[in-house]
């Protein structure tokens, strides 16, 4: 979609983005030839560029608008709250009403053996959060020597020092010596792109058991924790086997670990659920939180800490010593709580769970039998097209991996919607606040972009 008015001076903006401004993951001498996209509003689940072009917003910002964009309760919320305090900190013995009414409205979302909260401004320092508390933990219960964390590979904790450790993305650990020390990999449950040796259902076993493995091998009484996302969101949606989280229940349940579900992408209604954990019936002892929680309208995150381990970190009764500028800041505070009451009143959760979730899904699925589609996956709101160059051998990969999926990220967002490419996968995580209307034309895009791309690679050469 197009409008036809543009009062921005998008090739100045560009330049000027190009001498001052270094952004996330990227090879900037390249964006920097090529010029950045200049989003100037949204409304919904619609983006406007400054070339006035009306993009869809397939992927939710980035994972995390829930509510949809220009929520105006969100917008008052965070005037009321600046003009009565715009901040203060957690320090010092000192709280305030915007971080007390929030902590007690998690708690109430949050499963029945979490009660308690920590406030930070994103899920990276969040993961950095579990880093230091998970260990604390374990040196305040006597037990110094647990200190190993497992985690696994092609997942994603974010970008910090800790975060990154966490994750399992190989090209992050080769930029600054990472990981740090004390951190165990295993493999992920990603079936297409490694298990279609076996059945789902035996792969979904298998992999599990590599954590039992791990364990054992390293020694329980030298294992603190095991942290992994529901379903890997940046590692490419990868959604496992049915197996596998029931396996892991087990093996955790036998085991003197603690347990870290990373909710950054799969909390607050993504799932059809508020957390992914509760979507697949496993207990976490620690929930990392961001995106959703404010509909990234401002940055917080935080960890959801259940008894066990707060009474853990009280037992000494000293100090942990660790906290952030911004924990529970008023403002991010106000704008999350005016958030999930949105989530709530508009039953948004629910909403994805028993209509628009089903309801892209099946559209989404029969993508699925495209001739550049390997396999097409979706649970909740989020979803993933795997693209292979040969349909009847989905085990070959594309000889340069990465290429194709660039190109099909660039034709989608030609065709005026965002979808991400991960390796040669196609992901979205759209607003939940989709409608069937939006949906049908979040589908009829994916699927011009896929032809198209088609078109280009077999031309190329890319395909069969």
């Amino acid at each position: 979609m197009t409008a036809h008015s543009n009062i921005y001076p998008t090739k100045a903006l560009q330049e000027l983005d190009a001498a001052h401004h270094w952004h996330p993951f990227s090879d900037m001498k390249s964006l920097n030839a090529e010029g950045s996209r200049v989003i100037t509003s949204a409304d919904g689940v619609w983006l406007t560029d400054s070339n006035g072009n009306k993009i869809l917003d397939g992927m939710a910002g980035l994972w995390c608008v829930q509510v949809g964009h220009g929520r105006s309760e969100i917008t008052e919320a965070v005037t009321k709250q600046m003009n009565e305090l715009a901040y203060y900190n957690t320090f010092f013995k000192t709280t305030h009403p915007p971080a007390i009414a929030l902590s007690e409205k998690l708690a109430k979302l949050a499963p029945d053996h979490i009660n308690t909260v920590f406030y930070c401004s994103s899920g990276s320092e969040a993961n950095d959060t579990v880093f230091r508390m998970v260990r604390t933990y374990w040196d305040k219960m006597g037990k110094p020597d647990k200190k190993v964390i497992i985690g696994r590979w092609n997942g994603y904790h974010g970008s910090t020092l800790a975060g990154t450790s966490l994750g399992g993305m190989k090209a992050m650990h080769a930029q600054g010596d990472l990981p740090v020390s004390g951190v165990h990999h295993i493999d992920q449950p990603y079936w297409f792109g490694e298990g279609q040796d076996m059945s789902p259902e035996d792969f979904g076993v298998h992999v599990a058991r590599k954590l039992e493995e791990a364990i054992d091998q390293i020694g329980e009484d030298k294992v603190a924790a095991f942290i992994a996302e529901p379903i890997q969101g940046a590692g490419g949606v990868i959604i496992p086997p049915e197996t596998y989280w029931p396996e892991i229940k087990r093996i955790l349940e036998e085991r003197d670990i603690l347990f870290v579900s990373d909710e950054v992408i799969c909390g607050f209604g993504r799932l059809g659920e508020w957390f992914g954990s509760s979507y697949y019936g496993v207990k976490p002892d620690l929930m990392p939180i961001a995106k959703g929680l404010t509909s990234g309208y401002l940055p917080m995150g935080g960890v959801l800490v259940s008894d066990r381990v707060v009474e853990g970190l009280m037992l000494a009764g000293d100090d942990f010593n660790h906290g952030y500028t911004y924990s529970g800041h008023p403002v991010c505070a106000a704008a999350a709580l005016a958030n999930l009451e949105i989530i709530e009143r508009e039953g948004l959760v629910d909403r994805v769970k028993t209509d628009i979730g089903p309801y892209l899904k099946e559209r989404w699925m029969k993508l699925g039998e495209h001739e550049l589609v390997g396999e097409a996956r979706m649970t909740g709101l989020v979803g993933a097209l795997e693209l292979v160059p040969d349909k009847k051998n989905p085990t070959r990969k594309f000889s340069d991996v990465g290429v194709p999926g660039t190109l099909c990220r660039d034709v989608s967002f030609e065709h005026g919607m965002v979808m991400r490419a991960v390796r040669d996968s196609m992901i979205i995580s759209p607003p939940l606040v989709l409608s069937h209307e939006e949906a049908d034309h979040l589908v009829a895009t994916a699927e011009k972009t896929l032809n198209d791309t088609y078109r280009i690679l077999k031309r190329d050469g890319w395909m069969g």
